[in-house]
């Protein structure tokens, strides 16, 4: 009887205030969440932990030493998964990245190609930085791995120091000058001898991924795997 009534106020809810696809903008029916179904279809999944060679991991090479690289997404101007990130990054919808996060994990611990790391963090914001976006959009890429995986979440302990100059126009190069300095690990033995998964929401030119990276792998048996929610198609 109980459960009867829960999906009475769930009906009447949904027809006062209905979800929305974030992709497409069509409503939502009762069993679907943030993405519809076609839309869940349509998106252009990378695939890229199949491959250890793959495009975005050549990205790193001879830079850093990663076990494994991947996206969730390709991203192009006018697709659906542009929608996504613009809704998630600039109109502050928090559980698109948990869901991205959660789809990943899921495709990830079916794939039998990675090993299952033991930590999952994001590539951290400055304070300021991060008080005037509102939110860290990794970090809630994060919490969707974390949950997905059942693994932990550590948000405090890779930490940006400085509030370096917008990345905006740089070459790689400079990209990477820019921030090579800017990142600091509170306490090396919560990371030591662990199997990390740094995450960010979009990877472009690698630069903030390589400058965590070398920080990281500093410490004394990391082993340390990549992933993004979407990378330029």
């Amino acid at each position: 009887m109980l459960l009867k009534i829960n999906e009475y106020i769930g009906d009447f809810t949904g027809l006062v205030y209905p979800k929305i696809c974030y992709a497409c903008g069509k409503v939502l029916h009762y069993d679907e969440d943030i993405v519809c179904t076609i839309c869940l279809y349509e998106l252009p999944l990378t695939n890229l932990h199949n491959e250890f060679d793959n495009r975005l991991s050549r990205l790193f090479w001879g830079r850093v030493p990663l076990e494994g690289v991947t996206a969730l997404f390709y991203f192009q101007k006018g697709c659906k998964v542009q929608k996504l990130i613009h809704e998630f990054k600039y109109r502050g919808k928090r559980e698109i990245g948990i869901y991205a996060g959660k789809l990943l994990a899921s495709i990830l611990s079916g794939s039998g190609k990675w090993k299952e790391p033991e930590i999952v963090l994001p590539v951290p914001l400055h304070p300021k930085k991060e008080r005037q976006r509102g939110f860290n959009q990794g970090e809630y890429f994060a919490i969707g791995l974390s949950k997905g995986m059942g693994i932990k979440l550590s948000t405090n302990n890779l930490i940006r120091k400085f509030h370096s100059e917008s990345q905006t126009s740089k070459s790689r190069f400079m990209r990477w000058k820019n921030v090579e300095t800017v990142y600091h690990i509170k306490d090396p033995g919560k990371f030591r001898g662990k199997d990390l998964l740094l995450v960010d929401d979009v990877i472009t030119t690698g630069s903030t991924i390589e400058a965590c990276s070398q920080r990281l792998l500093e410490i004394g048996g990391t082993r340390l795997w990549v992933a993004s929610m979407a990378i330029a198609s």
